[in-house]
């Protein structure tokens, strides 16, 4: 369908070769959700990697009164709908009621306070913010998972040793979940270029001026809106392209020696 010229619901389909690809090679609209794909699979990959694996490790390794509690308490996010998701942090945005102005309201921090949902220069990350909330319970649960099933008596040798808890860390914990997390990292290039699609649907629409479309946002708004199918079907081949390229770029920059215990 990339190579037809065709709205989608007539019977009249022109086949036009790569067309559709040349005017998508120059479109300033398709360009700018590109990047902002790419923004998004980055920023969501690092805070959601960090923020599962620290608190998976402290959950794991450390007794911590309410452990149970807390494990469901980060999981729960993963359960939510995205319309849900998208309705808990627009009112948390909110300029004069949310809860993020409010807080800074109160440790009189007014400089700190923004349009969160408004500002073409951080909405964004704003929206980063609720994708990384949603993630972290999922990947909290496969870390610990892998965490759960190193020997402990690795951590009394090296603690015998005299290895620090980042020693311990760096050294036995990190090496030997290095395969789930070279697994996640995949599943973050492809949630977040989905769940993307839907937050920005349901939370901004793309707006304000397109500063957070994302690509399937934008392949959908051409394919169903505009009644150009074969353009959005054109953006789609791109899509799936560049999600499998990601992937194998990833994979194989992250390949490692697995190590047995």
């Amino acid at each position: 369908m990339s190579l037809y010229r065709w709205g989608g619901f007539s019977n009249t389909k022109e086949f036009v070769g790569f067309d559709n690809f040349i005017t998508l090679w120059n479109d300033v609209d398709f360009i700018q959700s590109f990047q902002n794909s790419i923004l998004l699979i980055v920023v969501v990959a690092i805070f959601t990697l960090l923020i599962a694996v620290f608190f998976a490790a402290v959950l794991t390794k450390e007794t911590i009164p309410g452990g149970n509690f807390f494990r469901v308490i980060f999981y729960v996010p993963n359960i939510l709908s995205i319309v849900v998701i998208a309705g808990v942090f627009s009112a948390i945005y909110d300029p004069s009621s949310g809860l993020l102005n409010s807080i800074f309201g109160t440790l009189s921090l007014e400089n700190f306070q923004q349009m969160w949902l408004g500002d073409q220069d951080i909405i964004i990350y704003s929206v980063a913010g609720a994708l990384v909330w949603q993630a972290i319970g999922y990947y909290m649960v496969m870390y610990m998972s892998s965490m759960a099933s190193i020997p402990p008596s690795f951590y009394e040798a090296a603690s015998l040793e005299g290895a620090s808890k980042w020693k311990q860390f760096t050294n036995i914990t990190l090496p030997l979940i290095w395969n789930t997390i070279r697994t996640t990292l995949t599943f973050y290039i492809i949630s977040t270029i989905n769940l993307s699609f839907l937050l920005v649907k349901a939370m901004t629409g793309g707006g304000p001026d397109g500063s957070t479309e994302v690509f399937l946002s934008y392949m959908y708004d051409q394919a169903y809106g505009n009644s150009t199918y074969g353009y959005g079907m054109a953006i789609g081949v791109v899509v799936f392209i560049f999600s499998f390229a990601l992937a194998a770029i990833v994979n194989h920059i992250t390949k490692r020696d697995v190590l047995e215990y």
